[in-house]
C-alpha cells in the first residue's frame, strides 16, 4: 500500500492517531495520500469504514475518493461517509431534523427559492428594494451565516444602512423557513453546528461514531466548516487535514486561511508533514512559482521541488494592447498544436470572465476551436443580451423579441398581463409592439404609471435612433446605459451585479473595436455591423467534451486542474491584481496566491502575457505590468514582444535588457472607477430631459490633448478609403469627427471619428 510513495507521502499515510496537518504543495500527490491513508486505517489498523468521515468540496472529488479507496482495499468501503460539507450536513440534519424545528422531509431551497422568500420579507417590512436590493441582502445574510453570526448578534453589529436592513430580514428569515419546513443552502452547515452546540449528547454521539475525520482542501474552509469539523473531532483529536495555504484563494466567499495557518494552535499535539515534491511542472515553472509566493508574509513556508528533468523557460509576452495580446495567444497555441499536435493540452486563464471576449474573438478569427468553462459565452450572458436587445430595437423598431427583452432591462413595472394586452392589441392592428407603446394612453385597464413607462420607452428608442445616425456604437451604448439606468440596476444586485458590470464594459470595448475595424466610419452601418457580429458569435456551435479545443476559464475555475501548456493573460496592475487589492495587503496576498495557482497549472510550457494598453469602456488606456512580475529574476523568463509592439516606437521597450520591474514607455496605472474612465472623459452628445436621472456612467467633457487637429480643406489619407479632402470638422475630444470627400467616387463622402480613423496628413 505504501509502494510508489515518497518519504513525505509515506509519513502522512502511516500516521495513525492524533491530529495531522499535511501541507500539500501543488502537484504533490495529495489525493493519493488522502485515499491511501483512509485505506490503511481500514486495512492495517482495523478501523471500521463506518467510523471514518471524509469531507471534501465537490461531489466529483468525493466520488473519486471513494473509488480510489475501493481500489486500494479491493472492495467498496461500505458504511464510510465520504461527501461534501453540505452533503454530509444535509445527512446529519435529516437525522436530527426535529432539533432544528424541521421534519426529515425538509426541502432544500436553492438560490432562487431563498431570494423569493427574502423578497416577500422585504415587501412585508416595507424595505425599499431599489435602495437595498434583495440579492444584496441575501448575500449579506449568507456571509453572516457562514461566519456563524446569529440574527441577534448581526443586528447588534449592524452599522451601515444596508446591514441594518439585512438584519431585519435575517431576523424574519429563519421563522419563515421553519414554517415552510425548508432550509437554505447555508443552513446545511449552520443548523448541524447549532444542533451540536446546543445538544451535547448529539455531539458526543457523532464524535464516538466518527473516530477518524479527514478533510481535503482545508485552506478553503470557512468558519462554519471549521466549527463543524472541530465539534466532531475535538474529543479524540483524530483529525487529518490536507491543504495548501499558498492556494487559499476563496477569501472573498468566506474561506479563512487562518484555519490552516493556526492548526497547531487549535490542536497543539499536531504532526505536520510537508509534501514538496512536484510531479506536474518542470523546474523553470516551479522556480518562478516559488519566488512569486515567497513574497507573501502570511504563509507556513515550503519550496516545491521538480521531479521532472529539463524544461523550457517561462515566456513573458508583451503586447501592444489587449487585441494584440489575444491574437498573440491564439498564435502561441497554434504553434503548440503544430509541434505537439493537440489543442486539448492548452489552457488560457484570465482573472475575470469579462476578459474572455477578446480571447474568444481572437480564437474565432484564427480558426482555433475553444471551449469556455465555468462561464457563459460572452454574447450569451444575460447583461450582454439585454443591451444588445436595446441596440437591436434602436436599429429595428419592429423587432418584437428585442422589445420584450428590453422592456425588462431594467424592469420598469410592466407586468405580463399588460404585455399580453399590448401584444393582443398590436396583433389586431398589425403593429409592432414598440409602435403600440405610443398608443398606450388608449389601453383600458392599464395603470397610469405603466402607461408612462411604456411611453417613456418609446421616446427613449426614438431619441436614440436619432443619436445613432451620427454617433459611434460605443458612445451610443454609453449614453443608452445611462439613460435607462442599466448600470444602476446592476449595482443594486450586489457582487454578482458588479461582475456583470465588467462584462458591460467589455461590450462597450467591443463596440469601439467595430469602429476601429471600419476605419472610424460612423452612422447606422456600424451599428448593423456590430449587431451582425454579435449574432454570429451567439450562433457558434457548442463543442463537445471530447473536441480538440483550447480550454478558456478564470484562474479560480482552474484550481485543481492542469495542462501541459498554460497561458495566463492580463497581467497588469488593476486587473491582476485587481485594483481594489492594491490598497489592501490581505487581499493583495490572496491575489498573489491566485497568481501562484495559475502558474502551477502548467506542466511544460507557461506563457505570461500583458499589454501596454487595454481598452476600457471602448477607450484605449495605458497599463503597467503586474506588480507580481516586477523584481523577479530575469533568468526565469524568455522575453518576447509581439510584432505590433516591436513596430511601435512609442510603446516598445528596449530588448533584451529591460525587466518586468521597469518597463519604459508611457504606461499609466489602469484602475477601475466604475464605468467612468479616469484617463479620458467622453463628451455627452445628448442632454437629459427635465427630471431624468443622469447616471455616473456618463462622463463630463474633457478635450483630449493627444488627437490631431484638422481643418476644412486639408488633404488627408485613410488606410482603407485612400486620399480625400476634409469638408467639415465637428465635436471635440474623443468625439471629434470629420467629414471627408474621398477621391474615389465609389467611396464618396464619409463621416469619421478622428480617434479611430487613423488619418494622416498630406497627399499621395
Amino acid at each position: 500500500m505504501t509502494t510508489r510513495l515518497n518519504p513525505s507521502q509515506q509519513a502522512a499515510v502511516e500516521h495513525h492517531e492524533g491530529p495531522l496537518l499535511v501541507v500539500a504543495g501543488a502537484g504533490s500527490g495529495k489525493t493519493r495520500v488522502l485515499t491511501a491513508r483512509i485505506a490503511r486505517l481500514i486495512e492495517v489498523h482495523g478501523v471500521p469504514p463506518q467510523a471514518v468521515l471524509a469531507v471534501t468540496f465537490t461531489n466529483k472529488a468525493a466520488g473519486e475518493m471513494r473509488e480510489r479507496v475501493g481500489r486500494f482495499l479491493g472492495r467498496d468501503p461500505a458504511g464510510m461517509w465520504i461527501g461534501t460539507f453540505h452533503g454530509i450536513g444535509a445527512r446529519l440534519l435529516r437525522m436530527y431534523a426535529d432539533l432544528a424545528g424541521r421534519t426529515p422531509e425538509y426541502t432544500i431551497y436553492d438560490e432562487d427559492d431563498t431570494l423569493a422568500v427574502v423578497k416577500r420579507i422585504v415587501e412585508r417590512l416595507r424595505i425599499d428594494p431599489k435602495q437595498f436590493a434583495p440579492k444584496t441582502i441575501v448575500h449579506e445574510i449568507s456571509s453572516a451565516k457562514n461566519a456563524l453570526v446569529e440574527p441577534a448578534e448581526f443586528e447588534a453589529l449592524a452599522r451601515t444602512p444596508l446591514a441594518q436592513a439585512a438584519a431585519k430580514v435575517y431576523r424574519e428569515l429563519e421563522p419563515a423557513l421553519r414554517q415552510a419546513n425548508a432550509v437554505s443552502f447555508d443552513d446545511l452547515l449552520v443548523l448541524p453546528v447549532r444542533i451540536m452546540r446546543e445538544h451535547e449528547h448529539v455531539r458526543t454521539r457523532l464524535a464516538q461514531r466518527f473516530q477518524h475525520v479527514l478533510v481535503d482542501e482545508y485552506q478553503d474552509t470557512n468558519r462554519a466548516q471549521y466549527e463543524f469539523v472541530r465539534l466532531i473531532a475535538g474529543d479524540h483529536g483524530n483529525l487529518a487535514v490536507v491543504g495548501d495555504d499558498d492556494q487559499a484563494i476563496y477569501g472573498w466567499r468566506g474561506a479563512d486561511v487562518r484555519n490552516i495557518l493556526d492548526f497547531e494552535r487549535d490542536f497543539p499535539a499536531a504532526t505536520v508533514v510537508r509534501l514538496e515534491d512536484n510531479y506536474r511542472s518542470t523546474a523553470p515553472i516551479l522556480a518562478l512559482a516559488n519566488e512569486v509566493i515567497a513574497r507573501n508574509e502570511s504563509r507556513r513556508g515550503k519550496t516545491l521541488r521538480a521531479t521532472r528533468a529539463g524544461g523550457e523557460k517561462v515566456i513573458l509576452l508583451e503586447a501592444a494592447d489587449d487585441r494584440d495580446e489575444a491574437e498573440a495567444i491564439a498564435e502561441a497555441v497554434q504553434q503548440w498544436r503544430a509541434s505537439r499536435g493537440t489543442l486539448r493540452d492548452c489552457a488560457v486563464l484570465y482573472r475575470t470572465n469579462a476578459q474572455s471576449r477578446s480571447m474568444e474573438e481572437a480564437m474565432r478569427k484564427a480558426g482555433v476551436p475553444y471551449r469556455l468553462v465555468g462561464a457563459v459565452r460572452f454574447y450569451d450572458r444575460r447583461e450582454i443580451k439585454d443591451l444588445v436587445a436595446w441596440l437591436r430595437l434602436v436599429a429595428n423598431p419592429a423587432d418584437d423579441e428585442a422589445f420584450r427583452r428590453a422592456l425588462t432591462a431594467p424592469k420598469r413595472g410592466v407586468g405580463d398581463t399588460t404585455l399580453d394586452l399590448l401584444a393582443s392589441e398590436a396583433r389586431a392592428l398589425g403593429l409592432p409592439l414598440l409602435e403600440q407603446c405610443r398608443r398606450a394612453a388608449a389601453l383600458e385597464g392599464v395603470r397610469p404609471a405603466t402607461r408612462t413607462a411604456l411611453l417613456d420607452m418609446a421616446a427613449t428608442v426614438d431619441r436614440f435612433r436619432a443619436i445613432a445616425v451620427d454617433t459611434s456604437v460605443d458612445q451610443l451604448l454609453l449614453q443608452l446605459i445611462a439613460a435607462v439606468g442599466y448600470d444602476t440596476a446592476l449595482r443594486a444586485e450586489g457582487p454578482e451585479g458588479l461582475e456583470r458590470l465588467d462584462n458591460v464594459r467589455e461590450l462597450v470595448t467591443s463596440a469601439a473595436e467595430v469602429i476601429i475595424d471600419d476605419g472610424g466610419e460612423v452612422g447606422l452601418r456600424p451599428l448593423d455591423h456590430f449587431l451582425q457580429r454579435a449574432t454570429l458569435v451567439t450562433g457558434l456551435d457548442q463543442l463537445g467534451p471530447d473536441a480538440d479545443a483550447v480550454t478558456m476559464m478564470t484562474v479560480h475555475t482552474a484550481k485543481g486542474l492542469e495542462w501541459p501548456m498554460v497561458c495566463v493573460t492580463g497581467l497588469e496592475d488593476g486587473l491582476f491584481p485587481l485594483s481594489r487589492a492594491l490598497s489592501d495587503p490581505e487581499m493583495l496576498e490572496e491575489e498573489r496566491r491566485l497568481f501562484y495557482v495559475a502558474i502551477t497549472r502548467a506542466g511544460e510550457r507557461l506563457v505570461l502575457a500583458w499589454a501596454h494598453q487595454r481598452r476600457r469602456n471602448g477607450e484605449l488606456l495605458g497599463s503597467i505590468s503586474s506588480s507580481f512580475l516586477r523584481g523577479l529574476a530575469p533568468m526565469h523568463f524568455e522575453r518576447k514582444a509581439t510584432i505590433r509592439l516591436r513596430g511601435s516606437a512609442r510603446l516598445a521597450s528596449p530588448y533584451p535588457t529591460s525587466t518586468p520591474a521597469d518597463v519604459p514607455g508611457e504606461p499609466r496605472p489602469w484602475r477601475d472607477e466604475g464605468l467612468v474612465s479616469f484617463a479620458r472623459a467622453k463628451k455627452v452628445a445628448w442632454a437629459p430631459r427635465e427630471g431624468e436621472k443622469v447616471s455616473s456612467f456618463v462622463q463630463d467633457e474633457e478635450a483630449s490633448q493627444d488627437l490631431p487637429n484638422f481643418v476644412r480643406g486639408e488633404r488627408v489619407r485613410h488606410a482603407k478609403f485612400g486620399s480625400g479632402t476634409i469638408a467639415e470638422v465637428s465635436g471635440s475630444g474623443k468625439e471629434a469627427k470629420v467629414t471627408v470627400d474621398f477621391d474615389d467616387e465609389d467611396i464618396g463622402r464619409k463621416r469619421l471619428v478622428i480617434a479611430f480613423a487613423g488619418l494622416t496628413r498630406g497627399f499621395d
